[in-house]
């Protein structure tokens, strides 16, 4: 039997999955979506347009390949019926392609002010959310009370009803001011749209396309350091991010894992709230931010940009079994004299070299400084172009996370990606 590829994003999300996504796809049968919801934006460009996926897989883009949105992702009916309409729009249709988990929970517009409200009722110790619901989805999923799409499909009204009064309850008790009616216009709107897809027990389906011999491509949202579990706690999404979440997320077994492809930039990068230890607050930090355009695809916030965190990096392809590293934006750093890496942590005095239980403060990042390279490499074609100094980078790198560095990105088009 065939067996599901993972790939996932290493660092604070971000990190280019939707790019990589796209450039695999040609070899795979199926893209599978596994957790997360329309928080994550995954950007794409070719052919001079470029899409921001939310909700809907980044293969959808690749001739007549199955997509399936999973049990572990939640989902808005409204943002995904814009998001549908406008690749529709493109001339992208989906109808027969898409196929959506039925036990997938669903974003109701009470859950998006609920988000509203406890990001409000935390002042400064907000964690910085997308307001898009996520949080309060994933709370009623664990704590028995969540909506599910296969829900849609027998008596929704009660049911839907009988969760706005719940949130309603919450709401009043928080003393938070509100209106609905747009919000909930909108998502009912989204629902009669939904009904139109092919609503599917994902796990049967992705297990019995495994027995056809048919090739699987499992797509993560976010990154591994906004794992709920082993993530920077509280600063984290509400799901499992890592290479485990494909399991629960798609009802795959583990021994159906094959290769897990590490997503990273050749720096970091990271959007919102939360600890941080190679973040530059100087023009270093300004010029890689300009240079990269990083700023968020769903929500346009400015991302916090440093050095690449080799600490951080090492625990997330331990916790995910990476087999296979993939390093994104390299160009972005063609115009520095010096490129620097962190090494180990100065915790309290003490130099470490492992993740620690808390990096929310006390951390203090220990550099390893190597001479840039200063070429354009965004034209380049094949590895053998590559300066010496670049190539340099990436051996380094590899020697350091002991992984090999299998595809590297000089820029976002996907003709702009070297596979070694």
């Amino acid at each position: 039997m065939n067996k599901v590829d993972v790939l996932l994003g290493l660092q604070w999300g971000d990190e280019g999955k939707g790019k990589v996504v796209d450039v695999l796809t040609p070899q795979y049968d199926v893209v599978a979506r596994f957790q997360g919801g329309p928080n994550a934006g995954h950007t794409l460009e070719f052919e001079g347009q470029k899409y921001v996926l939310r909700s809907i897989p980044s293969g959808i883009f690749q001739g007549e390949k199955i997509n399936i949105i999973g049990n572990g992702v939640v989902l808005d009916p409204a943002l995904f019926k814009a998001e549908a309409e406008s690749l529709a729009k493109s001339g992208h249709d989906l109808t027969q392609r898409l196929h959506i988990s039925k036990k997938a929970h669903l974003i109701m517009p009470t859950h998006r002010i609920l988000d509203a409200a406890y990001e409000a009722a935390k002042g400064k110790d907000k964690v910085g959310t997308t307001g898009k619901g996520i949080g309060p989805t994933y709370t009623d999923k664990i704590s028995r009370n969540g909506l599910r799409v296969g829900d849609i499909l027998c008596d929704f009204e009660t049911k839907y009803a009988l969760a706005k009064s719940r949130h309603e309850a919450i709401l009043r008790s928080l003393n938070y001011n509100y209106d609905i009616a747009e919000l909930e216009k909108e998502w009912m709107s989204g629902i009669e749209y939904l009904k139109q897809f092919t609503l599917v027990d994902s796990e049967h389906e992705v297990n019995n396309l495994l027995k056809e011999g048919k090739s699987i491509l499992c797509e993560g949202a976010q990154g591994t350091m906004l794992d709920v579990d082993f993530g920077s706690y509280p600063f984290v999404t509400s799901s499992n991010t890592i290479c485990a979440g494909a399991c629960t997320g798609l009802g795959i077994g583990p021994n159906k894992i094959g290769e897990v492809y590490g997503i990273m930039k050749a720096y970091c990068t990271r959007v919102g709230s939360g600890p941080f230890p190679t973040e530059l607050f100087d023009e270093t930090g300004k010029k890689i931010r300009d240079l990269g355009h990083e700023y968020g695809a769903v929500t346009g916030r400015e991302r916090r940009c440093g050095w690449i965190d080799l600490v951080a990096l090492k625990y997330a392809i331990m916790v995910n079994g990476v087999t296979k590293l993939i390093m994104m934006k390299s160009d972005v750093l063609d115009d520095f004299e010096t490129i620097k890496a962190c090494v180990a942590y100065k915790q309290n005095g003490e130099e470490i070299d492992y993740f620690p239980y808390d990096i929310n403060e006390g951390i203090e990042p220990v550099y390893v400084e190597m001479k840039g390279w200063k070429t354009n490499m965004t034209r380049m074609t094949k590895e053998s172009e590559f300066p010496k100094e670049f190539s340099e980078y990436v051996s380094f790198l590899e020697k350091e996370l002991e992984t090999p560095i299998a595809i590297i990105s000089i820029g976002p088009d996907r003709d702009q990606t070297i596979v070694r």
